[in-house]
């Protein structure tokens, strides 16, 4: 892990700096899900330390959700009520609506100092990051440029990057283009999928703005310009995205397998049954075939070898994807060696597109 940090000159952020270690910084957060809840949470238990007060909690507003539909709080907003933080869960902040005037006054009520935004979910115009005396910062899960969007680290893991990071971004109008105050850097495991690559994410965006807060005047004064070349948009993941497409490469279809763990998950068809691929093994670029791509080579009791796609057109054999966990329609996730005790999966088996 790495850590990319400016080297401060101070002399132009003096009067700033003062004001900023004399009083402490009245911090508003705006996030939703369990990765900002983990810098929440950071946050609240160093208050003293960062010479800092989380006045008030953003979040979106409460959920249906399980079985039974009930509405659920978010991970955010838990933390916040477990350390009695006022809460805020507007629908919108657009000046066009009387809720949004609304929503608006009362974050001015709360007269932040800075807004800390980690995957909060809903749009800030321009009047909401002016409001606090210091902007809105952004928890972000890329080393920006590389990854704008709503999931940067799955689109990371699908294109086959090496490392990814957080950034601690200065929010202006435009989709995480704004200045870059602070770059960690974390190495990305051949093992890894999102779930943990999540969770890794987490932590070092906890880690990263704690230590921007420490002295934001430095490190507002020391910001970075963006190289709009370099960025790249992570689109939101839809469910589709799951359907593994046998005829590519089997390192493509290992790294969405990896990508997509846990949601939307990759799957296949068997028969015109959906089938979830759960997870494989790291590729090997020995083992190759010529059978078609979907064909079950072997079903053996550490792996399930499928015939992928060629890795080139130039290549005379194509690859394979050894495959450790399965969950066929209607029963539960089953490693290699149960699918072979089994009679669901034999081989010469065929795997397929829905359309099939």
């Amino acid at each position: 892990m790495t850590t990319t940090a400016p080297t401060f000159d101070t002399s132009n952020s003096l009067t700033d700096h003062d004001n900023l270690t004399t009083n402490r910084l009245r911090v508003v957060f705006a996030g939703t899900p369990e990765f900002a809840a983990i810098s929440l949470a950071a946050l609240i238990n160093q208050q003293e330390a960062l010479n800092i007060e989380v006045v008030a909690v953003y979040t979106q507003p409460d959920r249906k959700a399980g079985r039974g539909q009930k509405l659920s709080a978010s991970a955010v907003k838990e933390v916040a009520l477990a350390n009695d933080i006022a809460v805020e869960q507007p629908v919108t902040f657009k000046k066009s609506s009387a809720e949004g005037l609304a929503a608006r006054q009362t974050l001015r009520t709360y007269q932040p100092d800075v807004m800390i935004v980690a995957a909060y979910g809903l749009i800030l115009p321009i009047g909401v990051l002016e409001t606090p005396t210091h902007g809105c910062l952004n928890i972000h899960a890329s080393l920006l440029p590389r990854w704008r969007g709503a999931a940067p680290i799955h689109r990371a893991l699908l294109a086959g990057d090496d490392e990814t990071g957080i950034t601690i971004m200065q929010m202006d109008k435009g989709l995480d283009t704004g200045d870059m105050l602070y770059k960690v850097s974390a190495n990305i495991a051949s093992d890894d999928t999102a779930a943990s690559l999540h969770d890794k994410m987490a932590a070092l965006g906890a880690t990263a703005i704690s230590t921007v807060l420490k002295d934001l005047a430095a490190y507002k004064a020391q910001a970075i310009a963006q190289d709009d070349s370099q960025a790249n948009y992570a689109e939101k993941l839809i469910k589709s995205e799951g359907e593994v497409d046998w005829s590519q490469p089997a390192a493509a279809i290992e790294r969405q397998i990896r990508g997509l763990t846990p949601w939307p998950g990759a799957y296949t068809f068997l028969a015109g049954q959906r089938v979830k691929v759960l997870a494989s093994l790291p590729l090997n670029t020995l083992q190759q075939t010529n059978e078609p791509a979907g064909t079950v080579i072997s079903v053996g009791r550490k792996a399930i070898l499928v015939a992928c796609g060629k890795e080139s057109e130039t290549e005379s054999l194509a690859t394979t994807l050894a495959i450790t966990h399965l969950q066929f329609a209607g029963g539960k996730p089953m490693t290699a060696e149960q699918v072979c005790h089994g009679n669901q999966l034999n081989d010469g088996d065929q795997f397929t597109s829905e359309s099939k």
